[in-house]
């Protein structure tokens, strides 16, 4: 689903990110960690073609991440995703949906479906501004799943959420796996992560430090964040 081949991308003589491959499969949930700075959120900059690689090579089911027709298969929440306080959640999921060309036939009924998967039946048509962060972050997912995408792309889906708002998000991205598709998750919160993800990339400085299965990773005893903290540290 997702190749990197030898990708660095340079910001001056500062490289951001520094000759990294990997690969994830079809239906994978893949998780990339690394401490602030690392170039986590550049790698995800490049699948999404807002900025270019400075060598090396991105693809997306086989394409090019530069060839528009290989977004089509994904949906991407933001960090510190917002929606407009005058719109209520189901007016943002109609805009979205009129974004990426869903007919007007159809989106209600996609809009619909999204309302119940994201667990926010009830609360749709009230505004924004009376939604919590967990609710915005509700929302949000909803958004990048408009369009039935095979690829999801959450940049620090929990960001900012208590314990409740970091479970709810927990449990939908869990249902979703029913749904065979990749997920790609940037994240901190390494519990959960070792919770939700098949596999993981630490990456420091820019340079990968290791790709695997999350199983193999995480020795007896160990926790994910515990083999995080050896290989970030050295």
């Amino acid at each position: 689903m997702i190749e990197l081949n030898t990708v660095t991308k340079l910001y001056g003589s500062l490289a951001a990110v520094d000759n990294v491959s990997f690969s994830v499969k079809t239906g994978e949930y893949f998780a990339l960690l690394g401490p602030n700075g690392a170039g986590k959120t550049t790698i995800v900059k490049m699948l999404l073609d807002f900025t270019q690689p400075t060598t090396g090579s991105l693809s997306i089911n086989g394409l090019p991440c530069t060839d528009v027709a290989c977004r089509s298969a994904v949906g991407y929440l933001a960090e510190n995703h917002h929606i407009p306080p005058h719109l209520s959640g189901w007016q943002y999921l109609q805009r979205c949906a009129e974004l990426l060309d869903i007919s007007r036939s159809e989106a209600p009924e996609q809009c619909r479906r999204i309302v119940e998967q994201i667990g926010m039946q009830g609360r749709e048509h009230t505004k924004a501004s009376t939604y919590s962060k967990g609710m915005i972050q509700r929302f949000g997912l909803g958004a990048a799943l408009i369009g039935n995408p095979k690829l999801l792309i959450l940049d620090e889906p929990t960001s900012g959420l208590d314990p409740i708002g970091i479970r709810e998000i927990r449990q939908l991205l869990e249902s979703l796996k029913n749904q065979e598709m990749t997920i790609f998750l940037n994240s901190h919160l390494l519990s959960e992560v070792e919770k939700i993800c098949d596999s993981a990339a630490i990456i420091n400085r820019g340079r990968l430090l290791v790709k695997d299965k999350i199983s193999t990773l995480v020795k007896d005893g160990e926790t994910l964040e515990d083999v995080f903290v050896r290989l970030v540290k050295g």
